[in-house]
């Protein structure tokens, strides 16, 4: 019998996340090893009487296709695959790896390239605006978290609210708490963060925040905002590593003068850390301001997805921004990082503290 949890997931995320309507075309995409639920996805969406249309990998293309492509290769990109994206009305990707650190060892260059290719279908999707990401519980993510695959279900679908009898409350709750954060950064002009060796002040000016209650990510729970581009000055150093292309950069420090990253150290995996900023132009440009709000993810565990919308904490994107929140940061390139905030943090919004220690004040 199929997971009751990973069902109620398959159910808020197609009507939920996506309120997917009759006669929608729905792209359901995923690696092999996440069939179990792309399968569940695909029954709701027929259900909500939309279309599904599959894209699945094997687990391995990536390691097979960095291994053996050449350059023609690494920049080709089917038409096919843009046509399909076109087609749908709806995008619901899930993540299942099976080996995290399956690309630490492909050279950057061509990653850079196979990114460069890709932005079209980026652009499709994001200019859309009609996807929702989630993750389907691997062997890999639970070791990479330190816990068995039965505990990392447990926390992942927790964090996901799928573990409750009504997920949809859950989230509205979120929302709701979220929306009163929003009143507190209307109008906001400058956004500073302090940290351990971390003393960073950013323009919000013009800028929307908006509220994530599970529409494109699931788990949700952040407030975010693009920084205008040019405004980014002083330094801020990292709690966590960050991971890009199965290569783990560890302690990243950034220092910014006039929005631009003037200086990027790390003690692992340093040269890939610049390499990536010099991607183009906009990859050493801060994207994105985002706050977690998510209080039910209390630990890191080397997963994005998760690890940003951790409670108390901060995380900040190198490259692209999202035209919604005013944005303009164009780049093949969005680098999340977090900073925890939950230990001698604090965010000032124009001069008045919005959050200490990790806790807002309303």
């Amino acid at each position: 019998m199929s997971d009751l949890r990973m069902s109620r997931l398959a159910q808020v995320l197609v009507r939920y996340s996506r309120k997917v309507k009759r006669g929608q075309k729905v792209l359901v995409a995923g690696p092999v090893a996440a069939e179990p639920l792309l399968l569940e996805i695909a029954r709701e969406v027929l259900r909500a009487g939309g279309h599904p249309m599959y894209r699945m990998a094997p687990d391995a293309a990536p390691e097979v296709f960095y291994a053996e492509a050449g350059d023609e290769q690494l920049k080709f990109f089917p038409k096919s695959a843009l046509a399909t994206a076109r087609e749908a009305d709806q995008y619901i990707s899930v993540l299942a790896e099976t080996n995290t650190q399956a690309l630490a060892g492909v050279d950057p260059r061509k990653q850079r390239l196979t990114e460069t290719a890709r932005r079209p279908l980026q652009e499709v999707v994001l200019g859309k605006n009609q996807w929702v990401l989630t993750l389907f519980p691997t062997p890999a993510y639970a070791q990479d978290a330190g816990m068995g695959l039965e505990e990392f279900e447990a926390f992942a679908y927790s964090a996901m609210a799928v573990d409750k009898k009504d997920p949809v409350a859950e989230w509205e709750k979120a929302l709701a708490f979220q929306r009163k954060v929003l009143v507190r950064l209307k109008g906001a002009k400058t956004v500073r963060i302090v940290a351990p060796d971390t003393d960073l002040t950013l323009s919000v000016k013009g800028r929307k925040f908006i509220a994530c209650g599970g529409s494109h990510n699931m788990p949700d729970g952040e407030l975010f905002t693009g920084p205008v581009e040019t405004s980014a000055q002083g330094h801020i150093r990292y709690t966590y590593p960050v991971c890009h292309h199965g290569k783990e950069v560890i302690d990243v420090r950034l220092e910014f003068e006039a929005g631009k990253v003037v200086k990027a150290t790390a003690a692992k995996n340093e040269d890939f850390l610049r390499q990536m900023i010099a991607m183009d132009p906009g990859a050493c440009r801060l994207g994105e301001l985002g706050i977690g709000t998510n209080y039910g993810i209390a630990r890191f565990i080397k997963n994005i997805l998760f690890d940003e919308k951790i409670g108390g904490s901060v995380h900040l994107a190198l490259g692209r921004s999202y035209e919604e929140t005013g944005g303009r940061n164009q780049s093949a390139l969005h680098w999340d990082m977090i900073c925890d905030l939950r230990q001698g943090g604090r965010i000032e919004v124009d001069g008045r503290v919005l959050q200490a220690d990790g806790k807002f004040r309303l």
